[in-house]
């Protein structure tokens, strides 16, 4: 059940909830290109939660 949760589609709020962050931050590193993995679905920036996990556990999330 698990895997289902970490497939679902979050938003920027959400997102920055998950790793800890604040929201300034998540646009923060998607303006530089840090390689987090963020989609623009409209106007709105949308992640995954298990691709969010394989960035940080890359250790590419501690590069700036």
């Amino acid at each position: 059940m698990n895997a289902v949760n970490n497939d679902k589609w979050i938003n920027i709020e959400e997102a920055a909830d998950y790793l800890g962050v604040k929201t300034v931050t998540i646009r923060d590193w998607i303006r530089k290109n840090n390689g987090i993995p963020a989609h623009k679905v409209g106007k709105q920036w949308k992640f995954k939660k298990d691709e969010l996990d394989s960035w940080i556990n890359s250790g590419k999330s501690a590069l700036r």
